[in-house]
């Protein structure tokens, strides 16, 4: 098979992984609708269209030369033929064959499952059976028809099913479901219409040079006639200066109008590009919004697979499938719905038998519902009209796992008992099974939710029962947060965490269970040093600050933030405005940064993080009180020191050097081993903080030329790196770095601590 044929066949494979998603997906939904109703109004419209996606999937499995598929759904055609034309009915062992077929299809499709001959034989010779006994006795042969193929398809109708590795040349691995988007031509409208109303704003932009060059030709004539006013009257009468000054005033007035003009005319040109590039920007995002149905296919099929699997009897419905949300949300979310519609079978609903005593009916509701609301969020309820949420068996598990004392259950709210079901650990269930038991569920669907964003939270009653409910933003690109200011260092805090800021007075600061509190209406709220929740250590200069807790003169300014029903109040030193931001993540290089989720880029070039409300709420909870300021003397001697950070990203750069600055020291940054090579040379350092992994000179290299060198051998060296496998530890420990962080369980604590203890 020559390169031409191989990037063809590449092509069609991938188009048609697509085409055949959407077909079993189609097929999967419509014979759990059909197995729900066989005898409604609908069923007939249901087996036609199964019917014809049968069809459609074996015509185009055979396009491709994939027999394995066009031999299912051959028999699946067939099938679905006797049962449009009423000649029997499926009993719930033939659905589930059914099932059986279209789940193989799909694990072949998506590379998941490779069938060998004769489990396909033995496939097609079940699905044969379940109309062979309808079938009429004097039977019509029907000739296949000749398909020309193409020799790069008849080369891979060829390859054997039972060679795993050629199969995996022939079909990616990887999914395709979000690396595509269909596009509506309704989308796409809008961008043409914009592109073109921004040849406008290019015809305005070059009108605005040709002002301004007019401009400049205006002095530059002044200039000439100045010189030339003076070189006539230089030995004139002293009232000539006059005349000159006068002349001067004059051309300086057509300057000032001139300029007034263009600076109106660029005010609305810029109004006009910001509306413009915001509808831009707007339509753009809509173009990577797909509906929510794009993940919700398959849960029907995964619900009635684990209702059958407990005997128990369960009625699904979706609401709102319509609704569209950032794909890259939509990627991550799948796997908390999964868990709590996992947890909603196996917890919330019983068996028919003990439902019918609790004087239920004997099949189950589970309603899984999405909303987009004004403020741009999405919000997701999945209920279940179980028996709630069993309160004495979580605190029970609570206390067996250690999460809480056994005598501070009396003081628990319940919704605090509630929430004690998101921790790791906690679980009522009586055994581990593959659906339940090891207590992790709840607390991804929280990690997961958290990490895009989103809160979840619990509510149930008992008999009645269990509602989950998740906010999360419908887009990732842009958000808005509020900007905030504690000593030097800037931070965005996104608004939908915000509940208020406040300004009080320091007496209003009133101690609570030694805790620091303030009054809000009627909730006592309590309060916590933004600062020292992300370990930033003030440099003492006061006259940098507006607002201090310490200084009794002026306000305090505090930003009081909600999160999963918990309210912490922090204390800033400025807050300044709620801007529209553009989120970028800090990249593989800082898999997780504790409290931070991202970061922005500010109008003046300054990398800002944003603030993960989740963590840091829970790093507030470990504050008792508001921690003093370091002692002046610890401060002091920290800004004696001087540490080189060295990184090629410029991401985990800024954000390295910011957390060491903010313990005091004095930072200065390479941008690869080369770089900080020579500023070692020429200066002074009392450690290295560096990357492994960068151009020119990694830090492997740096540490051991560093060792080489009289100056630097002694030099402490701490190494942050991606790299965690035991033969990159032991290769830093070879080339002698003093210390060795791994970045995915990167912790900024941890770093301050090896610094301290390595100076």
């Amino acid at each position: 098979m020559d390169t031409k044929d191989e990037e063809f066949l590449k092509r069609l494979q991938t188009m048609f992984k697509v085409e055949a998603e959407e077909h079993v997906n189609v097929l999967s939904a419509g014979l759990i609708e059909l197995e729900k109703n066989p005898n409604s109004k609908k069923s007939v419209a249901l087996i036609e269209s199964i019917f014809r996606e049968a069809h459609s999937l074996k015509g185009a499995a055979r396009s491709v030369g994939r027999s394995d598929i066009e031999s299912i759904c051959q028999v699946l055609e067939s099938t679905f033929a006797m049962l449009k034309n009423d000649e029997f009915s499926f009993s719930a062992d033939q659905f589930d064959l059914i099932h059986k077929a279209i789940d193989t299809i799909s694990k072949i499709v998506t590379g998941a499952a490779i069938i060998s001959p004769n489990e396909e034989r033995e496939l097609v010779k079940q699905l044969k059976s379940i109309g062979n006994a309808n079938q009429p006795k004097n039977k019509v042969v029907k000739h296949k028809v000749a398909v020309n193929i193409p020799q790069a398809i008849k080369t891979a109708a060829e390859v054997p099913l039972g060679n795993p590795t050629t199969q995996a040349e022939l079909v990616e691995e990887k999914s395709l479901q979000f690396e595509s988007v269909r596009i509506p031509t309704a989308k796409l409208d809008p961008l043409f219409l914009q592109a073109e109303q921004m040849i406008q704003s290019k015809v305005a932009a070059a009108q605005r040079v040709v002002e301004l060059r007019g401009m400049h030709d205006l002095i530059g004539s002044w200039k000439r006639e100045l010189i030339k006013m003076y070189s006539l009257h230089s030995n004139s009468s002293p009232a000539q200066p006059q005349d000159i000054i006068n002349r001067a005033n004059e051309r300086m007035e057509e300057l000032e109008r001139s300029v007034n003009s263009i600076i109106n005319d660029l005010e609305s040109d810029q109004r006009s590009l910001n509306r413009m590039i915001d509808e831009h920007v707007e339509s753009m995002k809509k173009i990577l919004m797909l509906p929510i149905s794009t993940i919700t296919e398959g849960f029907p099929k995964l619900v009635r697979d684990l209702a059958r699997a407990q005997n128990k009897e369960v009625e699904f419905t979706i609401q709102g499938k319509e609704v569209e949300v950032d794909k890259r949300i939509l990627e991550e979310l799948k796997d908390p719905l999964v868990h709590l519609i996992r947890n909603c079978i196996d917890h919330g609903i019983k068996t028919p038998a003990d439902r019918l005593k609790a004087k239920k009916t004997s099949s189950g509701t589970i309603t899984l519902a999405f909303s987009a609301t004004e403020g741009h969020n999405l919000e997701i309820t999945i209920s279940d009209d179980g028996d709630g949420i069993n309160v004495s068996k979580v605190v029970s598990a609570a206390i067996k796992a250690g999460i809480i004392a056994k005598g501070s259950v009396e003081t628990t709210s319940p919704h605090e008992v509630q929430d004690l079901i998101f921790k790791s650990g906690i679980t009522t269930s009586p055994m581990i099974t593959d659906i339940s038991g090891r207590g992790l569920g709840l607390a991804i669907v929280r990690e997961k939710v958290g990490k895009l964003g989103g809160t979840v939270s619990a509510e149930s009653q008992p008999n009645i029962g269990t509602m989950f409910r998740i906010q999360l933003p419908l887009t990732l690109s842009t958000s808005r947060a509020v900007l905030v200011r504690t000593g030097d260092h800037l931070f965005f805090i996104p608004t939908a965490h915000v509940e208020r800021a406040v300004r009080i007075r320091e007496e209003e600061i009133k101690t609570t269970e030694n805790k620091e509190t303030i009054l809000l209406g009627n909730e006592i709220i309590g309060i916590v040093k933004f600062g020292d929740v992300l370990g930033i250590r003030n440099k003492g200069n006061g006259s940098a600050r507006k607002a201090s807790i310490d200084q009794p003169s002026n306000t305090i300014q505090i930003v009081v933030l909600k999160n999963d029903e918990k309210r912490i109040g922090f204390v800033v030193d400025e807050i300044f405005d709620e801007l529209q931001i553009l989120v970028k993540k800090l990249g593989k290089q800082l898999v997780k940064v504790r409290n931070i989720s991202g970061a922005t880029v500010l109008g003046n070039g300054k990398v800002v993080p944003i603030i993960n409300v989740s963590d840091l709420m829970h790093s507030a909870t470990q504050i008792s009180a508001l921690v003093n300021e370091p002692k002046e003397g610890v401060a002091d001697m920290a800004k004696n020191y001087r540490i080189l950070v060295v990184d090629d990203s410029i991401t985990s750069r800024t954000l390295i050097k910011s957390i060491v600055e903010s313990a005091g020291y004095i930072v200065e940054s390479a941008i690869d081993g080369v770089d900080a090579y020579t500023k070692l040379l020429v200066g002074e350092f009392d450690l290295i903080v560096s990357d492994v992994d960068m151009p020119r000179m990694n830090g492997f290299e740096l540490t051991a030329k560093m060792r080489k060198e009289k100056k630097l051998a002694d030099l402490p060296v701490v190494l942050v790196t991606a790299l965690e496998s035991r033969e990159d530890r032991e290769q830093g420990i070879d080339v002698g770095a003093n210390a060795y962080i791994v970045k995915s369980s990167f912790d900024q604590s941890n770093l301050l601590e090896v610094i301290e203890k390595l100076i």
